[in-house]
């Protein structure tokens, strides 16, 4: 199985002017294809600074960090964006869906952007939902969709560029329990069948249903959540 993703040494620090901030102080991290990891730790922690990293939404200011064995570090803007699109899906908390789009268009919006053509576009699009269990729902609106129906659509258009890693931030905290099972039972399904899959979340059940735990506390990252002792707040 090979290295899909792997960081070395990375840190952030966000100069503020007057400070600076040490978000990330050194984290090595290596994640291999069809992996399904779960990334823990406290508001405050770094975990979302780290989803950033991770998901090519900011570089690192020090270490390497290779996706795909490419070197996030040395790509453009423009060669960001397009390995954003291409081979990554994102999996948010608050669904980021376009309320006045259906559930089609919405997970055809990443293959506009790559500048696939609009029959093609329809056709992954519905394989995308009907993945997900919403093919039948595919001309419904966000506002008529339920929570986890629209994390269900969330889904789909994370998987429709059929990307190397799905990066859920949060997935399932605006969702009640049931709907929380669905989606973390869909995650085992699509990981199962080959998905990578990392979870950013400060949830010990939706933590558990992942293969491998890690703990991220005060920039710092570790496989067990008692050894790196408190050092000051990151971002």
């Amino acid at each position: 199985m090979s290295t899909l993703l792997s960081m070395s040494g990375v840190r952030k620090v966000y100069d503020t002017g007057a400070i600076q901030v040490e978000a990330l102080r050194g984290i090595d991290l290596s994640i291999d294809e069809g992996d399904y990891v779960a990334i823990m730790g406290p508001s405050g922690s770094g975990k979302s600074t780290l989803m950033h990293i991770i998901g090519c939404l900011d570089v690192p200011t020090a270490g390497r960090y290779e996706l795909d064995g490419e070197e996030v570090a040395q790509l453009s803007e423009a060669q960001l964006a397009e390995v954003r699109n291409r081979r990554l899906g994102f999996v948010f908390q608050s669904f980021n869906l376009l309320p006045s789009l259906t559930a089609q268009r919405n997970v055809e919006l990443p293959l506009v952007y790559a500048g696939v053509h609009p029959a093609e576009r329809r056709e992954r699009a519905q394989r995308a939902l009907e993945r997900v269990g919403l093919g039948g729902r595919r001309d419904h609106r966000p506002g008529e969709l339920s929570g986890g129906q629209q994390q269900r659509v969330s889904v789909a258009r994370a998987l429709v560029t059929d990307p190397a890693l799905i990066l859920a931030d949060e997935p399932t905290g605006a969702l009640d329990s049931v709907s929380t099972r669905d989606i973390l039972d869909l995650f085992d399904e699509l990981n199962e069948a080959g998905r990578t899959i990392v979870v950013i979340t400060h949830e010990h059940d939706v933590a558990e249903r992942a293969q491998r735990t890690v703990h991220i506390y005060d920039g710092h990252l570790t496989d067990e959540a008692a050894e790196i002792p408190a050092l000051g707040r990151a971002v």
